[in-house]
């Protein structure tokens, strides 16, 4: 009876520490945690003598960069695969090199990327910006974070340390640039090592007028039970009314994490067991708006395993990377550029567009 009382006294030690170590990390991770305003002004580098004018033809690309690691060859845990770390380090750096080159090609006025890492232990630690601002030589960026944790404990591997956001470059230097922050769907501790989505609004001047090309980046919620998309889509609605009415000019392009209802998505059928996209509502943005998507071309892969090697046919394909725009911003053509998903899970959106 003395050795089981001691064996029960040991473990019971055991598990003291255990929930002793626990409540320090959580502290930790609690008093280090990213706790962004509501509105943040950001800092453009660079400046440009370039300005907007009305009735001129110009052009905007949104990619998902994938931070560089989700290429044809990536499976990804959180999509029913089973990697944490999905490409090394030379495979990151020609992902990004080859996204660069494809962009520069295009030659665009504006460019939206999202899923861009700084500081991250998945993308090596690379400043991903220095590679990508390259896409408009001589142009202006701006940064904000959509993802920033002390750590990621899990997997097994762990995630690590994630530093990663949204990246608008132009051609034309803004007024402005802010961090708005999206309503956050999770709890804590939850919360403490997940994504605070934001939309990164910048603001370019147009001649002769006193109206600006209000320009709004992001990356809406993904791996929520659906709250988190709606809330976030009721703040971007509202935010886009508000601009209109006071007569600008509004553009919001990037990863939807959700497909439109005006746009016929029936050539890309979710299948049973795979990630479900939300919905967002044509109506819900009213008349002044106009909602689009290139169905031609998906948007999208899963992750669920590796592209590379695999057939098409029965592959999960998703369209939900497109643009809004307001009444007064004449679309002129709106394409995915198909590029196969090689270097990221995601194809490109290029939007042509003229301000009337």
């Amino acid at each position: 009876m003395k050795v089981i009382g001691k064996i029960l006294k040991l473990l019971l030690c055991i598990v003291l520490v255990l929930v002793l170590l626990l409540g320090l990390a959580l502290g930790v991770f609690t008093a280090a945690e990213y706790r962004p305003a509501e509105t943040e002004a950001l800092i453009p580098a660079h400046e440009t003598d370039a300005v907007l004018e009305t009735g001129s033809p110009l052009s905007i690309v949104s990619w998902n960069c994938g931070y560089g690691a989700l290429g044809d060859n990536a499976d990804f845990f959180m999509d029913g695969g089973t990697s944490v770390y999905t490409a090394d380090r030379q495979r990151v750096e020609a992902n990004l090199a080859d996204i660069r080159d494809r962009l520069k090609s295009l030659k665009p006025d504006f460019l939206l990327l999202q899923e861009l890492d700084i500081n991250s232990s998945r993308s090596y630690g690379l400043d991903e910006r220095t590679i990508l601002m390259d896409a408009i030589p001589d142009g202006t960026d701006s940064f904000a974070y959509n993802f920033n944790t002390l750590f990621v404990p899990y997997p097994l591997p762990p995630m690590g340390h994630v530093e990663s956001g949204l990246f608008t470059l132009s051609s034309i230097s803004p007024l402005s640039a802010e961090r708005i922050s999206l309503p956050v769907p999770f709890s804590w501790p939850i919360r403490l090592f997940n994504l605070k989505r934001c939309l990164l609004v910048s603001r370019f001047p147009v001649k002769d007028t006193d109206k600006e090309l209000v320009l709004i980046n992001l990356h809406l919620e993904a791996y929520d039970s659906g709250e988190g998309k709606e809330a976030q889509t009721r703040q971007l609605v509202s935010l886009m009314q508000e601009e209109y009415a006071r007569g600008n000019y509004v553009i919001a392009g990037g990863d939807f994490n959700q497909r439109f209802t005006n746009i016929d998505q029936s050539a890309y059928p979710v299948y049973e067991g795979m990630w479900q996209p939300g919905v967002i509502d044509s109506e819900a943005f009213g008349n002044d708006f106009t909602l689009l998507m290139d169905n031609r071309v998906p948007t999208c892969r899963s992750l669920d395993r590796p592209l590379a090697g695999a057939s098409a046919e029965g592959f999960q394909f998703y369209l939900i990377d497109g643009f809004i725009v307001s009444a007064n911003v004449r679309a002129d053509s709106v394409e995915t550029l198909d590029y196969g998903f090689v270097s990221t899970d995601h194809n490109p959106v290029r939007l042509s567009f003229t301000l009337e």
